[in-house]
């Protein structure tokens, strides 16, 4: 996340003098932002910037679809409901048939929906409690550099000491295991293993174990597919549900529309959010396997799930799964970003960096202390808008909307690029 401090001019007072000191992207970027098209942003001042954060995920298909935008003003101006809980809509209707049709039934994944609330820390909440409520076990296993969300049964299952040390109570239930390559040349399935077969290790038959497959706010780090695949038979074997959180990585993030599917497992259960709302409306799904699906009726519930507006910009973003097309483009871009990402990377070998991630979600490492908010906060002077990750903040982070093209990128990186020389020359 950018916590760069910059000086900032009479247009931020309002938010200085007003708004609480728990702000942080006002901070990095202290501008004030108008409209948004595509892949760029422009502010009050007409400046334009290329966004390669994409509301931290949650605009993969760029910022006012314009079809998104007709049909949803058109429901408007018809007095369609925008509020209704878990009641029976027509947009809910269509988007629950629609997801079915395009995204489970050519996966052959059997999972029940499941609107959990608004965000994606919702999802994961409820994915908890039904791993716990259908194994009667109450201990969940994590790995290192995860983030899951900010509410207390999330933050147990996170990571990072600061967000944790937020929460102001013990975080309970929970243990932290090793994730892929977290320590080099480490067998960390046959470390995890180890403790559940040790009936000295203090580690509980959990259940659930709960990943991310590429970890986003942890530094970019992507899992190989061979340690998926252990993870996914160790669950099976073990009888522990997986739970995959790919409320960043997925909806086509890394290329397919799950992250995982790859790797050819089937999770138990699947946390969506962020970009599932089509246009960064509030959306969250829990998807459960059916065998699991042992909900009392409102066991789990929340006023914000019935976000009409958001079913319908969902349902047209799943229009963009009817076929492997825009799937191939953004392996195709992938590429185009990667290959920009090594050019960096040789081009200021004192960086003394490295590529992380996969798709359009990558990043750079940088071993020199100290420089990713600097760089990010000349980028930003100069018209990229891009944030920082990892547990030190030492990763540049690249989440462009999907719909970006490959002009776009290359002028993103062109701008880096200056930025890195910028800041390294000062």
């Amino acid at each position: 996340m950018v916590t760069t401090t910059v000086i900032e001019d009479d247009k931020m007072k309002t938010f200085e003098e007003l708004e609480s000191t728990v702000r942080s992207y006002s901070r990095g970027w202290p501008t004030v932002f108008e409209k948004a098209k595509g892949y760029k942003i422009w502010d009050t001042d007409g400046k334009e910037y290329i966004d390669f954060f994409a509301g931290a995920g949650a605009l993969n298909y760029g910022h006012n679809d314009e079809t998104m935008q007709e049909k949803m003003i058109a429901y408007i101006r018809d007095n369609g409901i925008i509020h209704s809980l878990d009641m029976g809509t027509t947009p809910r209707k269509e988007f629950l048939e629609r997801f079915k049709d395009i995204i489970l039934t050519p996966r052959n994944l059997d999972y029940k929906v499941m609107f959990p609330g608004p965000t994606g820390t919702n999802s994961v909440e409820s994915a908890l409690k039904i791993a716990r409520k259908v194994t009667g076990r109450d201990t969940v296993i994590s790995f290192t550099n995860a983030f899951h969300g900010m509410t207390i049964g999330s933050l147990s299952v996170t990571a990072n000491s600061f967000k944790r040390h937020g929460a102001g109570v013990p975080l309970h239930h929970s243990v932290s295991m090793p994730f892929d390559d977290y320590v080099e040349d480490q067998d960390t399935i046959a470390y995890l293993e180890r403790f559940l077969e040790d009936r000295g290790s203090g580690v509980a038959l959990p259940a659930a174990i709960i990943l991310e497959t590429v970890q986003g706010e942890g530094g970019i780090n992507a899992a190989s597919m061979e340690w998926l695949k252990k993870v996914d038979d160790l669950c099976k074997r073990w009888d522990i549900l997986l739970i995959v959180d790919d409320v960043q990585a997925g909806c086509g993030r890394t290329g397919t529309f799950f992250s995982f599917e790859p790797a050819g497992i089937d999770p138990d259960i699947v946390c969506l959010s962020k970009s599932i709302g089509g246009v960064g409306l509030p959306m969250a799904l829990t998807l459960i396997k059916s065998e699991y699906d042992q909900w009392g009726p409102g066991e789990h519930n929340g006023t914000f799930r019935g976000n009409n507006l958001a079913f319908i910009a969902a349902t047209e973003a799943l229009t963009n799964w009817e076929t492997d097309h825009f799937s191939k483009s953004i392996q195709e871009k992938a590429d185009v970003l990667r290959k920009g990402v090594q050019a960096i990377i040789s081009k200021y070998p004192e960086l003394d960096a490295h590529q992380r991630g996969r798709g359009l979600m990558q990043g750079i490492a940088i071993g020199k202390d100290d420089l990713t908010d600097d760089i990010c906060a000349e980028a930003f002077q100069r018209g990229l808008i891009v944030e920082t990750s990892g547990p030190n903040d030492e990763v540049i982070k690249f989440l462009p909307p999907l719909i970006i093209d490959k002009e776009g990128i290359e002028k993103g990186l062109g701008i880096l690029d200056d930025s890195i020389g910028a800041t390294l020359s000062k």
